[in-house]
């Protein structure tokens, strides 16, 4: 059994932000999937699927973001699996813009929802896709840059192919593993 969680805030005003890469990963998943995120539960939307024989569970926290650990913390304790089970999808403002990382695990970094998640579950050894936001420009506030939409057709296209490759990323990992997930699409970026 493989979980997918992708992190984002609920709510119409935080469709398509930054911080939201997450959910909107999750989106393309369930239409690659052809399963849809709706049923709740985990203080979260779900849906269930199989993929190559195995019960794979897309999950979006409806927690809001700071709160990701409460949703994480009861899937992981439902399904009785370990954190290397669990994939999460986040946005990362560390990594340059339209980037992807894959890690086995690690620490919250700046990302809060990741901090609740650590903080939830006692442990970082979640793996994850991690989704270049590129750092906040000068004269804007964190918040406000990780909760702002993207502004340009090239900008949106920019982050739809990143999480295009980060919704590949997640399949692969639940079919294949971390070590090819790692080995196929961290090398892509690179150059």
């Amino acid at each position: 059994m493989r979980v997918i969680v992708g992190l984002g805030n609920p709510g119409e005003q935080y469709e398509h932000t930054r911080h939201n890469a997450g959910f909107d990963v999750m989106s393309i998943l369930a239409a690659k999937l052809n399963t849809p995120i709706k049923k709740m539960k985990f203080q979260g939307l779900i849906g269930e699927t199989l993929l190559g024989g195995e019960k794979l569970v897309l999950i979006k926290p409806q927690t809001f973001m700071n709160l990701s650990g409460l949703t994480v913390s009861e899937a992981l304790n439902w399904y009785k699996i370990e954190p290397a089970e669990m994939l999460l999808i986040v946005d990362d403002i560390d990594l340059p813009f339209g980037q992807v990382r894959i890690r086995p695990k690690g620490g919250p970094g700046t990302h809060n929802g990741l901090r609740h998640i650590v903080q939830c579950t006692g442990t970082g050894d979640f793996p994850r896709v991690r989704v270049g936001m590129g750092a906040p420009p000068a004269q804007w506030d964190l918040a406000d840059w990780v909760l702002s939409k993207f502004q340009t057709e090239e900008e949106r296209k920019i982050a739809f192919d990143a999480y295009m490759t980060a919704a590949d990323a997640a399949l692969c990992w639940a079919e294949h593993g971390i070590e090819t997930a790692m080995n196929r699409y961290n090398k892509r970026h690179a150059e």
